[in-house]
């Protein structure tokens, strides 16, 4: 059985795989090409567009557990993570993978993978980010605390760490503030007591208001866009604004859905590389 989409260029058919992780890596590397071509030319949203990119994603799963493979020292529970976080790195490529680069789409999937699973290290081995001098300081600063504890018998003053440090006591004290990002409670955690009883912590944090983030990333796109020519701004109107199909687009500007779809994907992933750059 195959699935089929009808275009100006005619049927494209692509097989039906019953199950794409147990394809043989080389037969995947072959079947790819024809899935992220036809993908190319399918739009967003149809059934033929799904199947082929869950297709993708299923049949090169491999790639990202050849990657996760890299990190085996982990723990089980924390191998099923990566495996997921190393997904949405796979994900990210088949979204932005172009043809006409001319690269095999394991090279180029690869780094995605591999990125994706460092950011998760990155920012899951810190309660809250930290920048990376602050995470060396606050090594150097238990160094020192246990040394000048041991040679003076108390807890050495911020001066003292500063001179063995050879650093400002206000990096001291900056490390210092940084180790309180190694650890974190739970928001759930209950603390002081009262007529009314105990208080969760979560019960002093305001929730999170995400229009605040949609605006974080208007401002950062919006100069992003107006780098685009006037066709793709237009483009990237009438899909987005105005909500045409891209068939619809393709009556306006004279050219094949085809043709709007390359057009798209290449303006998008324009304006995704410039956000990720800005961020």
């Amino acid at each position: 059985m195959t699935v089929t989409e009808a275009t100006e260029a005619g049927t494209i058919a692509l097989p039906e795989i019953a199950d794409p992780s147990r394809v043989a890596p080389k037969d995947a590397r072959q079947l790819s090409r024809l899935f992220l071509d036809q993908l190319a030319a399918l739009e967003e949203g149809t059934p033929e567009y799904q199947y082929a990119r869950n297709t993708l994603i299923e049949m090169n799963i491999s790639l990202v557990r050849y990657a996760a493979a890299r990190f085996r020292s982990r723990s089980q529970d924390e191998t099923e993570d990566i495996v997921q976080v190393g997904t949405i790195g796979l994900i990210k490529a088949i979204d932005r993978f172009d043809l006409t680069r001319e690269v095999e789409f394991t090279s180029f999937a690869v780094p995605y993978i591999i990125g994706e699973i460092k950011r998760f290290f990155r920012d899951t081995s810190w309660a809250v980010h930290v920048p990376r001098r602050l995470q060396e300081a606050r090594i150097q600063l238990a160094k020192a605390t246990e040394e000048l504890r041991s040679r003076l018998g108390r807890t050495p003053t911020v001066r003292e760490l500063s001179e063995l440090m050879c650093l400002s006591e206000e990096e001291v004290n900056e490390a210092r503030l940084a180790s309180n990002g190694y650890a974190s409670s739970s928001l759930d955690a209950t603390f002081g007591s009262s007529d009314d009883g105990e208080t969760a912590l979560a019960d002093f944090i305001a929730t999170d208001d995400h229009a605040l983030e949609l605006v974080e990333d208007f401002h950062t796109l919006a100069p992003l866009i107006t780098q685009l020519d006037e066709r793709e701004r237009r483009i990237i109107h009438m899909r987005f604004v105005d909500e045409l199909t891209q068939g619809q687009i393709g009556e306006h500007l004279g050219v094949s859905q085809m043709h709007v779809s390359r057009l798209l994907s290449r303006t998008l992933a324009k304006l995704r590389e410039g956000m990720l750059t800005t961020n």
